[in-house]
This record gives C-alpha cells, sequence and structure tokens, in this order.
C-alpha cells in the first residue's frame, strides 16, 4: 500500500513539474535571428533593439510585457545613406555590414538608439519621444564607436562605452549630436578579454553597460581559443575606471548582452547564441546578486526554462503572413518586412493592383544577392515554412521571379521566363558554384510557390516545392544544405524577388506571403 501511494506521489508531482513547463518559458526566448540585443524597461512594459545590418529599414524596435513574446513596433531608421554599398549599385554592398550592434536608453522623457557603420564611417544617434508611434530623429557623426554603448551620468555628463579589445569611454556633447571637444575620450579597459584567460581569439567587444546601486557595470563578449563565446564582466565605483573583472558565463556560447530587472526585483541577463542556419537567437538568463556581482546562471550554467510566461509563438509578433490587402491608411508594408540593402520606391507597390504586392524590374542585374528590391522576413525554429502565390503574366525574356531563402549560400525556387518560354526553377548557391538544380515548363500564368526550413538540432535543411493549384504540392530541385556564412552575418530570411537578366521593365505580382510553424 505504502508503495502504491510512494508511485502514486510521484507520478503527481512529474505531471506537475510537466505542467509548469508547458506553461513556464523555454530557451531560447526567440528562435530567430534578433542579435546583439539592447533592453530597457520603461515601468511594465519591456523595449529591445537589435541588429538587422544590411537590412533596410535599420534597427528593429520590439516591445513586451513579459520578457518573452515580442511584437515588432517600429525601425529606429530608415536609411543610413544613399552609396553604392547600400544601394547594390556598381559592384558593391553591404552584406554583413550596414547599421551594428545598438544602444537603447531612455531618458528625460526621450528614447535613444544608437549604432555604427563600417559602411559609412558614421556613428548615429535616434531620438523620439514616442518610441511606438514616432516620429523619430535620425543625426550622425565621424568617426563610427564600434558597438557603442550610451550613458547618461549623474552629474549631466554623456558618454559611449565603445571599441573592441582595449575598451575607450568617449565623451559626447550635452545634446547628444556628437563628440564633445576636449571631453573625456580615453581607454578606460586595456585588453578587456584578459579575464577570460590569455588566449584571447575574439577581443571584448559588445558593450553594454548599467549604473545599478551606484557602481558601472559594463557587459562584454569574448571568445577565447579553442573555447566558446564567453560573457565578461567589468565593474567600477567611477565610470572612468578603475575597474576590475570576470568572467560571467560560459555556457552553450550564449554571450554577449547585458542586464534587465522586472518590476517584482527579479534579474536577468538578455544574451544570444549563434544557432547555425537560423542566426543568432535570444535566451534569457536568470541572475542573482552576490557581493556586488551579478551571478548569471544555475550553478553557472544556462537553464532550459525560466520563470516567466510562456511563448505564445512568434507568429504575428516576430514574422507574419501577408495578404497584401490593404485598407486606407494602411501602411503599405506591415514591420515585420526589410529590405534587402535600400529599395528603389519607384518599382514596387501594393496599389497598382490592389491585393497584390507588383516587383517590377528596374535595372538588370546578374544573380540574387546583386539584385535591387528583395523583400524579406525571418526564418525561425525549429522548423517554419514561407508560401507564396505568383502571377508571371507580364514577365520580359530573361526577367526571373520566384521566393528565395537569403544568405550567401542561398538557394531559390521561381519562374525563369527564358526565349518566350517560362520555366519553374530551383537554383542553388550551397556550393561553391551556382547551379540551376531542375526546370520544369510552366504553361499557365499563376503559380505556386513554397520554401520548407528544418532547423531542429541545427540540422539546417531546406526544401523547396511548387504548385499548379495551389493544393498538390511537388518537390523540386535538391535539398539546400543552409550554412551560416560571415559575409552575410545572418540568419537565413525569406525573400520575395524580381529581376531582369537581359532588360527591365517586367513585373510579378505576389498575390499573398504565408508563413507557417510546421512543415511537411
Amino acid at each position: 500500500m505504502k508503495e502504491n501511494i510512494l508511485k502514486l506521489a510521484a507520478l503527481v508531482l512529474t505531471s506537475l513539474v510537466l505542467h509548469l513547463r508547458a506553461d513556464s518559458a523555454q530557451n531560447p526566448i526567440i528562435h530567430a535571428d534578433v542579435p546583439d540585443m539592447a533592453m530597457i524597461r520603461v515601468d511594465d512594459t519591456y523595449y529591445m533593439s537589435s541588429t538587422t545590418m544590411h537590412m533596410s529599414p535599420h534597427v528593429p524596435i520590439m516591445k513586451s510585457k513579459d520578457l518573452v513574446n515580442w511584437q515588432l513596433i517600429g525601425y529606429a531608421c530608415d536609411t543610413l545613406g544613399d552609396n553604392d554599398a547600400l544601394t547594390l549599385q556598381n559592384g558593391k554592398n553591404a552584406y554583413g555590414a550596414g547599421s551594428w550592434a545598438s544602444s537603447l536608453r531612455y531618458h528625460d522623457g526621450v528614447f535613444y538608439v544608437t549604432m555604427s557603420s563600417s559602411t559609412t564611417g558614421k556613428t548615429y544617434v535616434c531620438r523620439t519621444k514616442d518610441i511606438e508611434k514616432g516620429p523619430w530623429t535620425v543625426n550622425s557623426f565621424s568617426p563610427s564607436l564600434h558597438d557603442n554603448s550610451l550613458v547618461f551620468d549623474d552629474d549631466g555628463r554623456v558618454y559611449m562605452v565603445n571599441s573592441g579589445g582595449d575598451i575607450r569611454l568617449t565623451e559626447l556633447t550635452a545634446d547628444v549630436t556628437g563628440i564633445k571637444p576636449d571631453g573625456f575620450n580615453q581607454v578606460i579597459i586595456t585588453n578587456a578579454g584578459a579575464v577570460a584567460g590569455p588566449n584571447v581569439g575574439l577581443n571584448a567587444e559588445g558593450s553594454q553597460m548599467r549604473k545599478i546601486n551606484g557602481k558601472y557595470y559594463l557587459f562584454n563578449i569574448t571568445w577565447p581559443r579553442g573555447g566558446m563565446r564567453t560573457v565578461i564582466i567589468h565593474r567600477a565605483d567611477n565610470i572612468t575606471g578603475p575597474y576590475e573583472g570576470r568572467v560571467g558565463l560560459m555556457d552553450k556560447g550564449v554571450a554577449q548582452g547585458g542586464l534587465i530587472d522586472t518590476p517584482q526585483g527579479d534579474w536577468y541577463a538578455y544574451l544570444f547564441q549563434d544557432h547555425g542556419a537560423v542566426g543568432r537567437i535570444p535566451y534569457l538568463v536568470p541572475v542573482k546578486w552576490e557581493d556586488g556581482w551579478p551571478v548569471l546562471g544555475e550553478n553557472g550554467k544556462v537553464p532550459d526554462n525560466l520563470n516567466l510566461p510562456a511563448s505564445k509563438g512568434l507568429i504575428p509578433g516576430i514574422v507574419a503572413s501577408d495578404e497584401f490587402d490593404r485598407r486606407p491608411g494602411d501602411p503599405a508594408l506591415p514591420l515585420v518586412w526589410q529590405w534587402n540593402h535600400n529599395p528603389d520606391n519607384k518599382v514596387w507597390s501594393v496599389t497598382q493592383r490592389p491585393g497584390f504586392l507588383r516587383m517590377t524590374t528596374g535595372r538588370v542585374d546578374t544573380d540574387f544577392v546583386s539584385a535591387r528590391n528583395t523583400l524579406t522576413q525571418r526564418t525561425f525554429g525549429p522548423e517554419c515554412s514561407g508560401a507564396t502565390a505568383i502571377d508571371i503574366s507580364n514577365l520580359k525574356d530573361g526577367d526571373f521571379a520566384g521566393l528565395g531563402l537569403l544568405q550567401k549560400n542561398y538557394g531559390l525556387v521561381g519562374v525563369k521566363s527564358d526565349g518566350g518560354t517560362n520555366f519553374i526553377v530551383m537554383v542553388s548557391a550551397a556550393s561553391s558554384s551556382l547551379a540551376e538544380v531542375e526546370r520544369v515548363p510552366l504553361t499557365q500564368t499563376n503559380v505556386f510557390l513554397k520554401a520548407e526550413c528544418d532547423f531542429k538540432n541545427r540540422a539546417d535543411k531546406a526544401h523547396f516545392f511548387y504548385s499548379l493549384d495551389g493544393k498538390s504540392w511537388n518537390p523540386i530541385g535538391s535539398q539546400l544544405k543552409m550554412s551560416y556564412t560571415l559575409p552575410h552575418f545572418m540568419g537565413y530570411r525569406f525573400g520575395l524577388f524580381n529581376f531582369a537578366t537581359k532588360a527591365p521593365g517586367g513585373y510579378a505580382d505576389f498575390d499573398y506571403f504565408r508563413v507557417a510553424d510546421k512543415i511537411q
């Protein structure tokens, strides 16, 4: 009898644990490419900025009430400029560059987002009184202060912590429009990564600074050779130093970020992990305070489960379907969309044919990654699919329109117009050479296309499909082995495209784009 009672108690306890896990947050918090996060809390609302580099508009802003479920609410900056690299012209591009890690602050009723750009050689300061509705004003100055963290000190002085390896403190003007002449501008920590050991691979970078209980806490990332991405923390009583440092976390390669507290007094570190082809994905790590130091993790480990509300999924807060139906007053494109580099706004429309996205070719291009006006949004894990329907009646000879998975080693499914005949084709750039893997003649003017991504256990596999009726799907081409490459420095993205290889002026009409968190 006693043995049966114990078994019953064990079953009840197991059931309660499983229920708790099902109703609580899981790491990763967002299984999609949201790297270099900066985060603040204003009353009971959290705001987060992130990096999307060569995408336009720049620096997505998200909000949450629980640190787990996030919703895109805007962008800090439409464009960094109009040079050849940002507009994919004259053989130049901004892949892996554009805007880099941002800082997010709220001070005296104003929200600030700052970031640097190696593409323009400038530092950008974006500000608004209404982070959810804008408008944003943007000013910039030289040089580019790498991975900067904006600090409003208690004495009214303003700084940016910046640079890599040797961490520098640069004083700004009181109005945050430039570097203060004759202001403080010195290295405050020499070889910051040395606290993780002498065998430094990646120098310390990714600064995020906060002042807590009178002390300055600086988070950085470093990467010892033969090791993993590592969180390092320095603290000081004065912003100019001296600083003492230690390793904050070395587990699962989860690193780079800072600290956030809840209204209830709980603390977390927001960090990310390199997670293969899906990109760099956010984690939350519980923090306790001991002897004035933030102690990250549970016994130094990143937990799978968190004492926070469960995720409701990334649809539609981070990714979303789009039927391209627009009511009066609607924005032309929902926030989930970003262009690959600066778009040419003269050659796309959601009004020329109501209910459709019309993409017209404005110039001649040689391939997918050099073509302008690819409209993108994130892929996401553990698995996902994206599907579209296209009217290709008005393609010109040499045009290629369809659905892609964008990275250096990309894959495409689409319709090519070749010598008066249309073909459904699958193209792969997964190997060292671009290859058209398969082509199927197309005799009708409408076609349905789909790409499926499997990121489970870092499988990083994609398959492409077409349909003639939107119901029965046919595989085409070969499996795409997706890989995260540094030239693009970004997780794979779904992309709608149409580019000309012979003469501009043809167009394709996209009826919808639909995402799902399951694959066949």
